[in-house]
């Protein structure tokens, strides 16, 4: 008996909401959280993987459909295609093969949302400690939203948020009671 392969599935089953912004589950991306510090290595097998520098602190870099995220001093989370995760996975065992490192595919353990519209930023604003008039593109905070830890970063004229699978639907219903019309900030 064979194992039945099941495609990947979103965590919202690509849950929207519009209002005065739009709010949008993206999944399945893919995500690899890659630990590793002071390795010479390091910029060939994230370049190899996601096709992307080594972010600065803070920093996220994007290209196209991929990206590489700094999220703490020895961490970093690498996005791409759902289908590409292995491929990339075998890319940085190729690439680091000599050092120590740690890389995990926690693509089905967290869930991804897009907010757009002209008001975006007051979605978020209202749900995080953040100056979203001060977060420039290609910079990636991580905080919370509410009380659920969460990465967030500008792109493509709106955001994504970045949260535990576990606790997609809260943040759904978060954001779209944000998004709400009428609930613009003054």
């Amino acid at each position: 008996m064979s194992d039945p392969v099941s495609a990947p599935v979103s965590a919202l089953g690509g849950a929207h909401f519009d209002g005065f912004a739009t709010v949008q589950e993206i999944g399945p991306v893919g995500m690899i959280s890659l630990r590793a510090k002071g390795l010479k290595s390091l910029a060939k097998a994230i370049k190899a993987a996601v096709g992307t520098k080594v972010p600065a602190q803070r920093q996220i870099e994007v290209n196209g459909d991929r990206a590489c995220g700094w999220m703490s001093p020895d961490e970093y989370l690498l996005v791409l295609p759902y289908a590409e995760v292995a491929a990339a996975l075998a890319a940085l065992s190729k690439s680091l093969a000599e050092e120590h490192f740690l890389a995990v595919d926690v693509s089905d353990a967290r869930a991804v949302f897009r907010i757009t519209g002209a008001k975006a930023d007051q979605v978020l604003a209202k749900l995080m400690p953040v100056d979203f008039a001060t977060l420039a593109p290609g910079e990636l905070r991580r905080s919370r939203a509410a009380q659920v830890a969460a990465a967030v970063w500008q792109q493509d004229q709106g955001f994504t948020l970045v949260c535990f699978r576990s606790v997609a639907g809260y943040v759904m219903g978060l954001l779209s009671h944000s998004a709400h019309p009428g609930a613009e900030l003054q």
